[in-house]
């Protein structure tokens, strides 16, 4: 046999091999429809699963919070995202811009000023972001007191020979660069954080000789103005929320960028660090392919790598919405399926291919109180919500 025929003879055998793969991954045929992904021997309903969106350039998307926080004369953070594709600028100042504008929203209490505060009640940031053009990338972890984290991570990589900085070290860095350090405790955020040590520490809670012993959050919403935030607060302390906010944006050229940013696990120990300070876990960007972030429980999407694992699946030529289930069904393959433990944690991905297609997927449908089961989407026509799939059906 001559080498052409060998050669021949080898790349025949490798498609018919790769063709049976894509039969298992996909159940059967890939000609379109509601396939079902290999689910690793879980059961799971894939619900709610529009096909990829047709490419359009520029695009920008975000965790629904990028479709909602505003700035202070009303403009939605996305839009900010949108108005520097249209002016021609850098997909990373882009995703930048808009991120910075639900850092800024003290109503948004998984990022930037007015996050939720670890267990002594100091706001700790985290974030990190990838530029596509260049392969550069930058991130901050741990970092106190400096409320835009994700600039800082874009001067980590503009300004040093550092990919990665964090704690007290990140804090000074940001403040020889310009930052202004402040206390980044809202009101709203630091009620909370009393209501939730009252319930986790008796000695924060009014003692037993006290009419109010029993009446924990009373005493801390102890006038009118304060009541409405009681159902909030019952909820963030009986489910620590773990909200984030990923962008991710591509030009008209093809060129595109992400970053992620949050405040992290409510209530969290001191110096826990989660995906949006890990490049290839909270964002990956490669300018070949597209780029994906996440949202929720970050020690999860560490463990499986996740939107590296996204972008991955979209180079072997998978749609961004059926990569996003990929990475989800690893995590449920790490705990065999339980739904009882994967019942505990919520967790998102988000993915956008160079072409402007589009896709997320959540594990669990939302509860009442949360809408993760929506990302944000401007393609220059406007903000729009779109849903995303849905692995597994709450019941």
């Amino acid at each position: 046999m001559n080498e052409w025929t060998r050669r021949s003879f080898f790349l025949s055998t490798l498609a018919g091999g790769l063709a049976a793969s894509a039969q298992r991954l996909f159940g059967g045929n890939a000609s379109g429809g509601d396939r079902a992904l290999y689910s690793h021997g879980v059961d799971t309903a894939i619900s709610s699963r529009p096909q990829a969106a047709s490419a359009t350039r520029p695009i920008i998307i975000s965790s629904a919070n990028g479709g909602r926080d505003k700035t202070a004369d009303g403009e939605i953070a996305l839009q900010k995202g949108m108005d520097v594709l249209k002016a021609g600028g850098d997909t990373l100042d882009a995703v930048v811009a808009a991120v910075t504008v639900v850092e800024d929203d003290p109503n948004d209490t998984s990022v930037g000023y007015g996050g939720l505060p670890n267990e002594e009640g100091e706001v700790e940031l985290d974030a990190c972001l990838m530029h596509g053009p260049t392969r550069r990338a930058g991130a901050v972890g741990g970092v106190r007191k400096i409320k835009n984290v994700a600039r800082l991570a874009k001067t980590i990589m503009e300004s040093t020979n550092h990919v990665f900085m964090v704690g007290e070290g990140a804090q000074h860095f940001a403040i020889v660069e310009g930052f202004e350090p402040m206390n980044l405790l809202t009101e709203k955020s630091r009620l909370a954080w009393l209501a939730w040590k009252a319930k986790t520490d008796d000695n924060w809670a009014p003692g037993l000789d006290s009419p109010q012993w029993k009446e924990r959050l009373a005493t801390i919403l102890n006038t009118p103005e304060k009541w409405e935030l009681a159902e909030w607060i019952n909820e963030v302390v009986a489910h620590p929320p773990t909200g984030t906010c990923p962008c991710i944006a591509v030009n008209e050229k093809g060129e595109i960028s992400a970053v992620v940013t949050t405040s992290g696990l409510a209530w969290k120990i001191p110096g826990r660090v989660g995906d949006s300070a890990v490049i290839g876990a909270g964002i990956f960007c490669d300018g070949d392919v597209g780029a994906a972030g996440s949202t929720g429980r970050g020690e999860e999407d560490i463990k499986i790598a996740g939107s590296h694992t996204v972008v991955e699946m979209m180079r072997k030529g998978m749609p961004p919405q059926d990569a996003c289930i990929e990475a989800l069904h690893r995590v449920m393959r790490n705990y065999n399926g339980d739904k009882t433990r994967l019942g505990h944690m919520g967790l998102q991905f988000y993915a956008l291919n160079k072409d402007g297609q589009h896709g997320a997927a959540t594990l669990w449908t939302a509860s009442e109180t949360d809408h993760d089961d929506h990302y944000a989407v401007h393609d220059g026509a406007g903000v729009k919500l779109v849903p995303c799939a849905t692995v597994l059906q709450r019941t």
